[in-house]
Formats: structure tokens, sequence, C-alpha cells
């Protein structure tokens, strides 16, 4: 223990005798300890103001500004995310969705969409569950798409930065456990209903954690980075009548 903290200790007791010594020659050359103690008394008397500025008032906007910045760096992955797997992955959910209709309701996105209009929309994904009606002949293409990205979700996961992303993490491991899960089946087209029904669970997961993560990823954009929201509307994959090309 000494080792670990010797040169915070040496550091403060040196700091503490300097200033001793300074008060000492002072009192030895002007002979006023009355002043050194009125004003020492007085520094320590601001002290307490002091403490609470740095401590609590700097510290806490550095923390804000700090917390700013490793969110839009984590916004990036999340971009990155969507590009490669996200996007793609709520194309096919929402297609095995016999309830999608409810959602395309609420998510065809457009420019005028409001902070509060986004809220209201997020609190209703929260509640929402999916009808996905998907056989086991129809996951082959799902399980391929997703271990073409194995490596990818891995590289993520690899992520310091996304412990500060609580659900963004728990995205990302539903649909990385989902693709495990897949994997291991030899042959998805003779599953049980017990292990379909168990599969369409993991599924469910994936699925409601990238409706509500997309979201808050379209409003991110709709804020900061007008350009690239209006390709996200572009290419939204619940809006049918989407298109890339700009008509």
């Amino acid at each position: 223990m000494w080792k670990r903290y010797r040169w915070p200790i040496l550091l403060g007791l040196t700091l503490v005798f300097l200033s001793l010594g300074l008060i000492a020659i002072h009192i030895a050359v002007f002979h006023n300890s009355h002043d050194v103690g009125f004003y020492l008394l007085l520094d320590v008397a601001f002290l307490p103001l002091e403490v609470l500025l740095v401590t609590v008032v700097l510290h806490r906007l550095l923390t804000m500004r700090e917390k700013r910045s490793k969110l839009a760096r984590l916004n990036m992955v999340i971009g990155a995310f969507y590009s490669e797997v996200g996007t793609r992955l709520l194309a096919v959910f929402s297609a095995y969705d016999g309830k999608v209709a409810e959602v395309r309701a609420i998510l065809v996105l457009s420019t005028e969409w409001s902070d509060r209009q986004f809220l209201s929309v997020h609190r209703g994904l929260r509640t929402y569950v999916p009808a996905l009606c998907c056989t086991g002949a129809e996951l082959p293409p799902l399980r391929d798409f997703l271990l073409a990205r194995r490596e990818f979700l891995l590289r993520l996961l690899e992520n310091p930065s996304l412990m500060e992303h609580e659900q963004f993490t728990d995205l990302l491991w539903a649909v990385f456990h989902l693709t495990e899960e897949l994997a291991a089946r030899r042959d998805l087209s003779r599953l049980t209903d017990a292990d379909l029904d168990h599969l369409r669970g993991d599924m469910r997961r994936a699925y409601g954690l990238l409706m509500v993560q997309w979201l808050d990823y379209m409003q991110h954009l709709k804020r900061h980075y007008p350009y690239l929201y209006s390709l996200a509307m572009r290419t939204n994959p619940f809006d049918p009548a989407a298109q890339v090309e700009v008509s």
C-alpha cells in the first residue's frame, strides 16, 4: 500500500512543510504573527467555498463535457452497427412480424418530428410485443447474414466505450446470442415447435432492443446530422414507400 500511495503522500507532506516554512520565515522577518494568523484564518474560511467550486461545480461540468464527448463517439459506433447489421436486421424481423402494421404507423419518420414526438413513440415501442411468425425453413438466410458479421459484432463488444451505454450493450449481446443460437443448430428446417419458440423468443428480444435503439439514434441524427437523417428516412426499414433515390 505504501508503494502505491508513496508519491501522493510525499508530495502532500512536502507542500505542508513548505507552507509551514514560509509562514515561519514571514514571522521571523516581519515579526507580525497577528497578520499571519488573520490571513491564514481568512483563507481557511474560504476553503469550503473553494472545495465546493472545484470538487462539485467544476468537476460536474468537466464530467458532463466528457460524457457528451464519449456519447458522441459511441453514436459513431451505433451508426456503424446499423449500417452494417442493424438496418438489415430490422427489415428481416419486420418481415416476420405479423403485427408490423402497428409500428409502421408510428415509425415513418419526417423532418417535422419534435423531441416530444420521439419520446412518445419511444414509450410506445417499450411496450410493443411483436408477433414473429417465421418457420425454421425461413431462418437460414438470417443465420448466414449474422454469421458473416460475427467478427464485426465481436469487435464492437470489445469496445471499452460501450460501458457508457448499457442499452446498446444489451442490444449487441442479444444479437450476438441470437447468432450463436442459430449457428448451433445443424438443420434449421427440422426444428421442434419448442425449439422454434425458443428462437423466436431470442429474436423478439433482439427485435425490441433494435427498434428502441434505432429510434434513439434517429433522434440523435435529426439533432446533429440532418444530412444523415435524410438518408435514414430514405432507407427506413419500416416505411414501405421509402426509396434511397431523391425524387
